[in-house]
């Protein structure tokens, strides 16, 4: 049986002293930045859009990645709220460094919110991106918000030159970056669609890999701007934006909801902390006993991944290899350091360790990849007529 690459379910060893936890769902490691920035803008399909969550420190990141979701994008407003700035008040370093930190949480593709570079002119804005592209990211953002009351939209444009510079960066390299570009009229007053229209369709022609007005809520005004270009759009989720539906069957690409989660969370400190103040009740423990729960989780996911990681660096350092002379699929237990095969379709949800399959080069892809179930001890022993493993001390 062949998984799909983005949903492998693999059962891992239990955490001493934990209680069982049933199998669980990872997501199969993506073995460079090339992949991920790859894997991410293949994600971003017309009519089936990207659900793109926006997490503001590492426990947010890994609890969406628990929770399923392909990507994940910072956010400038989640983030300065939590060193209790408003939002526009992060540095460039400050920005970029919270950026890696998320890129680290997870195995998911990263896109980070980058305001407008932190950068006026064009080669400040390259500059930004490439320093991006060094934190793993797998794609990045630039605005045409000046941030400037007096004038706040780069005209449009040097905001094209700077969306071409951004561009040139973040495709400079073999990573090649998910470049998004955001027109921000909707989002600070001045709701003129086509101005935005002619500004994203200049951010398309400067290279533009994703374009994106945030504020844009009416759904005849989203249908004519995903007529009006020819790459994907990014919609934002505020009040009185349509439901994913409706905004997939106008051809909408992404979904994301910036610092709304964030502030969802903040918003059940506040009612939690009210509560427990004037009232003195704990009816609030229910929801932090979800969240609880949800935490347990990931740290047994994180016993998983530390066998993942033990396994990589075992199959790297080629003190072990798998050689394939046919079709049979080879089965390493990365702490007993012993490999056997079974049949194709032989997945079994009570394994007792972590898998994964090695391949011919001693490295582990997430392409065609296959977990099967493996017991601890023992020498190759493969057992399908279509083929013969063996295996070779490095």
């Amino acid at each position: 049986m062949r998984w799909p690459v983005h949903a492998l379910p693999v059962t891992g060893r239990r955490l001493r002293g934990a209680a069982p936890a049933g199998p669980a769902r990872y997501f199969l490691a993506m073995t460079s930045q090339t992949e991920k920035a790859a894997r991410f803008l293949a994600l971003h399909r017309p009519g089936s859009p990207l659900l793109l969550p926006n997490p503001w420190d590492q426990g947010s990141a890994k609890l969406l990645a628990s929770l399923g979701f392909q990507a994940l994008a910072t956010t400038s407003s989640g983030f300065a709220a939590t060193l209790g700035r408003s939002d526009g008040s992060v540095s460039g370093d400050e920005a970029l460094a919270h950026a890696a930190a998320i890129v680290a949480a997870t195995d998911l593709p990263v896109s980070a919110d980058l305001e407008n570079c932190f950068a006026d002119d064009p080669d400040g804005v390259a500059r930004t991106v490439a320093l991006a592209v060094e934190t793993g990211l797998a794609g990045c953002s630039v605005e045409d918000f000046t941030g400037d009351d007096d004038e706040p939209f780069y005209d449009i444009g040097p905001a094209a030159e700077r969306v071409a510079a951004a561009v040139e960066a973040a495709h400079a390299g073999s990573a090649r970056l998910v470049l998004t570009a955001r027109a921000e009229n909707y989002l600070y007053g001045r709701p003129d669609l086509a101005d935005t229209i002619a500004r994203l369709q200049a951010y398309q022609a400067a290279g533009a890999d994703v374009l994106y007005a945030p504020g844009l809520t009416s759904l005849t005004d989203i249908r004519q701007l995903v007529s009006a270009v020819d790459r994907p759009v990014n919609v934002l989720a505020i009040p009185g934006t349509p439901p994913v539906s409706e905004l997939a069957a106008v051809g909408v690409s992404r979904v994301s909801v910036g610092g709304a989660l964030a502030f969802a969370a903040l918003g059940a400190l506040v009612d939690a902390a009210t509560e427990l103040r004037d009232k003195g009740t704990y009816r609030y423990l229910a929801g932090s006993a979800a969240g609880r729960k949800a935490f347990k989780g990931i740290v047994l996911a994180a016993g998983n991944a530390a066998d993942r990681g033990q396994f990589e660096g075992l199959v790297s350092s080629r003190a072990w290899s798998v050689r394939w002379l046919g079709q049979c699929d080879g089965l390493v237990s990365a702490r007993a350091r012993s490999v056997r095969g079974q049949r194709s379709g032989d997945v079994d949800g009570d394994a007792p360790l972590a898998v994964w399959v090695a391949v011919p080069d001693g490295r582990v892809p997430h392409r065609d990849a296959r977990v099967w179930r493996a017991r601890p001890g023992g020498d190759l022993d493969c057992h399908s007529a279509q083929g013969v493993s063996q295996v070779a001390r490095g």
